[in-house]
């Protein structure tokens, strides 16, 4: 009996098996091609909307869709840097349709997919946070080798060299310093005080899809140091198989030499279900002298980064991302001696070793409207280096090589969150997005010089939650609210940040924008002040406070942004006004020497101070042919009482090191496939820059000056020509050209072992001549 139970049971499976089997195949296919301009396209998305059913097309741009659902749908074609098409289907069982789409280029990225703004995926115009972005294409365009060197040319943003002998470098977003900053790799935390010292331009370009940036503190529901906006960079991800190996061979000056060359490679499984992005890296730089003093104004640099990234589509509803990268550099500047650093007269060495990466896990509901997102990221940074300046003589001599400088860092950073993104299509009107989360964040750093009695042993511990209202109330209008909670171990009390954002679109081509946000940073040690300087004829280093607390803020901005296509051409405008008001604000004031008269600047809270001013940016795309992209910043900073950066001026209500007015130019021409020209171009207006004086000393100012620097404009061009291997199914493109063609660069370095190295200003590098070699497909 209990034999025929189990025969039957197992028949009624088996029958309900093919029952089912018998349902799916409906024999309703579709099968059909995707061309661009004539030419096949491979790897193009086409899926039935709303559904889970799509495919791709192969390597010949043809696709095949089988056993599809009964009824009405819409089927889409879709891949980045072209306009997605959609048409009409009705699906019959047992029938068989031929679509064909022809797609168009974008003729200029205005409406790309962003994630920065919201914390989920929107188009740019859609977004109630405007949010702007650089692809890789306009990397490429500008011959940008660093992350660093791309970040110049989006409005708002400007690079800065702080350091004549290391390079140490920071980015300034609405005139705010670097620490102001929330850097993001893969929307993830794990930039953090000490690699923010060289990061950017440790991270080679050849790693990015694109970078997003989200200006002022609309981006807050990133937490602590979102104040200034939030630079995403979005590493690449496999679309397709390929490769690309790229040389960049560059001369500065009177003859140093750069070369760079970097290699990607892009591999899909069949079902393209998962893939992985490998990338390398390797760069070579002499030290570069300008004033002929023997004492480097560029240091040396001796890079090598390995990275990956991957996705494994577990089936229709789960996603795992992977991503991985390893960086070693050597650093070297000051005299330019053969020999161990502690032997030169005044040099800073480093060495760093950073291993990043983080895991990305994403559920989403059979309905499509409900996804679950677990990430965990974090990088480990292992710094040995030197910092010294040798006395002249005797038995001070005598004392620094017995205990040279010598410094030992260790800096970890973890982050662990949880996010839910649910969407409610009919919300009292229109629809809504909810996304609540919470993320931890731990930061350990050790740095120590045991001859300087220096030491920094810091461990922030963050623990974060958000939520967040994305309401589309109607095509028109869109309200963004949102709160996030922070309970950092160096403040007592839970810190509260909301958040709103107002979007409006007066018509098709334009959109309104309206945010107000407040923010924090916390009592802690950042970038700018783990960076020991030579000033003075000694060094020059930060300490904390006893008394240092939290710096608020408070951020308005409003933008009007205006874009009209045709079928030829497309311009437009961007107009953005912003005002930050910071409360208690972290000021630096010297407040004397060491025995061994070294300087000491204290961090402590001063007030008060406003940051306000507006930018404006233009575009235009002619036929695919000429494209130019403008912006410029008038912006204004002031405290409200005076910061004494000296002992021995008056104190100044201006920042320091923060021009007026600064911008940027890209101006592109490609007549045809092959050649393409690029004329660029990075202005930075006149600013209030600290000089430290030593007495007595033919290299440095008698005493300490606040020195108000001229204009600089720094103009670049970059010639490209595309040779086609269709036997081999690639390409070689041969590129070369000028960065600084008019040696706008700063002439009055200091000069000696004595220098003060935080006087530096302008470009960052003199005249160069660069010519290189891109292998692709």
């Amino acid at each position: 009996m209990t034999k025929l139970k189990i025969s039957l049971f197992a028949l009624a499976i088996f029958i309900n098996s093919l029952t089912v089997k018998a349902q799916q195949e409906t024999d309703a296919v579709i099968i059909g091609h995707v061309v661009a301009y004539g030419e096949h396209i491979p790897f193009v998305n086409i899926y039935l909307e709303n559904t889970n059913y799509g495919t791709t097309t192969d390597a010949t741009g043809h696709y095949m869709m089988i056993d599809l659902p009964e009824g009405k749908f819409t089927l889409v074609a879709k891949m980045i840097g072209y306009k997605t098409e959609k048409r009409p289907i009705t699906l019959k069982a047992g029938e068989t349709i031929e679509i064909k789409f022809e797609l168009e280029e974008e003729v200029m990225k205005v409406d790309e997919v962003v994630i920065t703004g919201t914390k989920t995926f929107k188009r740019q115009t859609e977004s109630a946070v405007i949010v702007n972005v650089v692809d890789s294409r306009t990397i490429k365009n500008i011959a940008a080798q660093t992350v660093s060197e791309a970040l110049n040319f989006q409005p708002g943003l400007r690079m800065e060299v702080d350091c004549q002998t290391c390079n140490y470098s920071q980015l300034r977003m609405n005139g705010l310093g670097g620490a102001y900053s929330q850097i993001l790799v893969n929307s993830r935390a794990v930039f953090s005080p000490l690699t923010g010292l060289y990061g950017l331009e440790q991270l080679p370009s050849e790693m990015v899809e694109r970078i997003e940036v989200v200006r002022g503190g609309a981006s807050a529901l990133y937490g602590s140091s979102a104040i200034g906006g939030t630079v995403n960079i979005i590493t690449r991800m496999p679309q397709r198989n390929s490769f690309e190996i790229t040389s960049n061979n560059t001369v500065i000056g009177d003859g140093s030499t750069d070369f760079n060359l970097n290699g990607t490679l892009t591999a899909l499984s069949q079902k393209r279900n998962a893939g992985v992005a490998l990338y390398t890296s390797h760069r070579q730089r002499d030290a570069y002298d300008h004033n002929g003093d023997r004492f480097s104004e560029l240091p040396s640099l001796t890079n090598n980064s390995f990275g990956l990234n991957s996705f494994f589509r577990l089936d229709e509803k789960q996603k795992l991302e992977a991503n991985l990268s390893s960086m070693h550099e050597y650093r070297y500047g000051g005299e330019m001696t053969d020999g161990p650093a502690y032997l030169a007269r005044q040099s800073e060495e480093r060495t760093h070793d950073v291993l990043m990466g983080g895991v990305d896990y994403e559920l989403t509901s059979e309905e499509g409207n409900r996804t679950l997102a677990l990430y965990t990221a974090g990088q480990y940074t292992k710094r040995k280096h030197f910092t010294g300046i040798a006395p002249d003589e005797g038995p001070d001599l005598q004392d620094y090589n017995n205990d040279p400088p010598y410094g030992n860092s260790k800096n970890y950073t973890l982050q662990m969150g949880a996010q839910l993104n649910q969407t409610v299509q009919d919300f009292i009107r229109g629809t809504n997005t909810f996304t609540f989360g919470a993320e931890y964040v731990v930061d350990d750093v050790f740095d120590e010089i045991e001859s300087y009695e220096y030491l920094i042993d810091q461990n922030s511990r963050n623990l974060g939650a958000f939520v967040q209202s994305d309401w589309m109330l109607s095509r028109k209008v869109t309200l963004l609210t949102g709160v996030r909670a922070d309970k950092h171990n160096f403040v007592d009390a839970l810190i509260v940040n909301p958040r709103i954002s107002f979007l409006f679109k007066p018509g098709l081509n334009g959109q309104f924008r309206l945010s107000w946000s407040t923010g924090f940073r916390a009592p802690q040690a950042f970038d700018a002040d783990m960076h020991i300087a030579f000033a003075g004829g000694g060094i020059q280093t930060i300490q904390l406070s006893e008394d240092l607390k939290e710096e608020r803020s408070q951020s308005w901005s409003t933008s009007f942004n205006w874009d009209r296509p045709t079928e030829k051409h497309i311009y437009g405008f961007t107009l953005e006004g912003f005002y930050t008001r910071l409360k208690d604000a972290f000021i630096q004031e010297e407040i004397g020497t060491t025995e061994k008269g070294n300087s000491i600047l204290e961090k402590r809270n001063g007030g008060a101070s406003n940051v306000y001013g507006a930018t404006l940016e233009a575009r235009l795309n002619y036929n695919r042919k000429l494209q130019v992209e403008t912006g410029v910043t008038l912006q204004k900073s002031i405290y409200e009482n005076p910061v004494a950066w000296s002992e021995e001026l008056p104190g100044t209500k201006d920042y320091l090191r923060t021009p007026e007015s600064y911008g940027y130019y890209t101006f592109t021409w490609t007549p045809g496939d092959r050649f393409s020209t690029t004329l660029s171009g990075i202005y930075t207006g006149s600013m209030l820059v600290p000089h430290y004086g030593a007495a007595e000393d033919p290299g440095t100012p008698e005493q300490d000056i606040l020195f108000q620097s001229p204009e600089f404009l720094e103009t670049n061009l970059k010639l490209a020509y595309t040779f086609e291997l269709q036997r081999l199914d690639s390409s070689i493109e041969l590129f070369g050209g000028i960065n600084n063609m008019l040696n706008q660069y700063q002439d009055d370095f200091d000069s000696g072992k004595n220098r003060d190295s935080g006087y530096v200003y302008g470009p960052a590098r003199p005249r160069t001549f660069f010519i290189g070699l891109r292998i692709f497909n």
